[in-house]
């Protein structure tokens, strides 16, 4: 590492921003093994204090996407379906039955996430009890996504250099970088997302820094609810990326669903309970809110791997995979990959 621990200590103390590959070098440090547990946690409670920047979140997202192990996808448009979480919402998992969604409809889907941070389950633990194979290898999850177009990378698999950071991050108990890099860290380098988020404050930000980092179109957003998801209680802010601009605007579901619902409708419980609403949704046992609310992220996330021109047509062709039986297919084809 070119710059010392302490230097970087004295200037965030300081209150002063870090460079792009200032922040580089320090993530890179950290997941090298070369800052002690205190200074891990010194340099993280003081970033956080002071509040990061576009060019520290970059930077940051660009050391840990170096130190991944990396998942080659074969397609131009290669999707990602992820959330900050952090929201403090207990819907059920919106963008992990969204994946399946959106491969039913032709999108190649490369779903990152991991087990619970905020909530009662985390995607990986709401796959898990669907009977994914945690365990399943990188590459075995390259051939899935190359071969059946969806595939499900658990971060502690892909990110092995964070076992330096992670205990830390458990002391703290509280929100620090790393719960920023999740949804722009994924080992498929996936240029399309729908990202959800915890703070209207980090569409654009968010958009400003997968832009920085190459990504093709993004729509990030935060419902004015507070969810990490386009809700259907309210109006959603989004920042959209697209050609390297971006645009914010707000999306209302009403003329898509004839009016809002409560968020009670959208609620999931515990991991198993969450993995049966998945089911039921894309077995189409489940009608009414909570499949709307799949179809409305659904679309959107065909619209940032562009497949639909809007969200209406994506509506369509979500409500056709679910009904046809291909997204319930790309379940379980994933599920029978990962246990391959």
């Amino acid at each position: 590492m070119n710059i010392s621990i302490p230097s970087l200590l004295k200037k965030l103390i300081a209150r002063k921003d870090l460079t792009e590959d200032e922040a580089f070098e320090s993530i890179h440090g950290m997941l090298s093994g070369e800052f002690t547990e205190g200074q891990i946690g010194a340099f993280l409670g003081t970033l956080s204090a002071k509040g990061e920047t576009i060019d520290e979140i970059a930077g940051a997202a660009r050391a840990m996407r170096a130190a991944a192990t990396r998942l080659q996808s074969l397609v131009h448009d290669t999707l990602d379906t992820v959330g900050t979480g952090g929201d403090g919402g207990m819907t059920f998992n919106i963008s992990t039955t969204v994946a399946f969604v959106a491969a039913g409809a032709g999108a190649v889907v490369a779903k990152h996430g991991n087990r619970a941070s905020s909530g009662k389950s985390g995607s990986a633990d709401c796959l898990e009890c669907l009977g994914f194979n945690l365990a399943a290898a990188p590459e075995l999850m390259e051939q899935a996504l190359n071969e059946i177009g969806i595939a499900f990378m658990f971060a502690p698999s892909f990110h092995k250099a964070m076992r330096f950071a992670g205990p830390v991050r458990k002391q703290m108990g509280v929100r620090t970088l790393f719960n920023l890099l999740g949804p722009l860290t994924n080992p498929a380098g996936a240029p399309c997302q729908l990202l959800g988020v915890f703070a209207p404050e980090l569409t654009e930000t968010f958009a400003e820094v997968l832009k920085k980092l190459g990504s093709r179109r993004v729509l990030v957003v935060h419902g004015h609810d507070g969810m990490d998801e386009i809700t259907l209680t309210t109006t959603t802010r989004c920042s959209e990326l697209k050609d390297g601009r971006i645009k914010t605007y707000d999306i209302d579901p009403a003329p898509y669903f004839e009016g809002y619902c409560t968020n009670e409708e959208l609620e999931g419980g515990a991991p198993a309970d969450n993995a049966l609403i998945t089911r039921g949704i894309l077995e189409g046992k489940i009608q009414g809110p909570k499949r709307n609310i799949v179809l409305l992220n659904s679309a959107a996330s065909l619209l940032a791997a562009n497949r639909c021109a809007d969200l209406a047509e994506g509506i369509r062709q979500s409500a056709h995979a679910i009904d046809s039986g291909a997204a319930l297919d790309k379940l379980e084809k994933l599920v029978a990959f990962s246990k391959s």
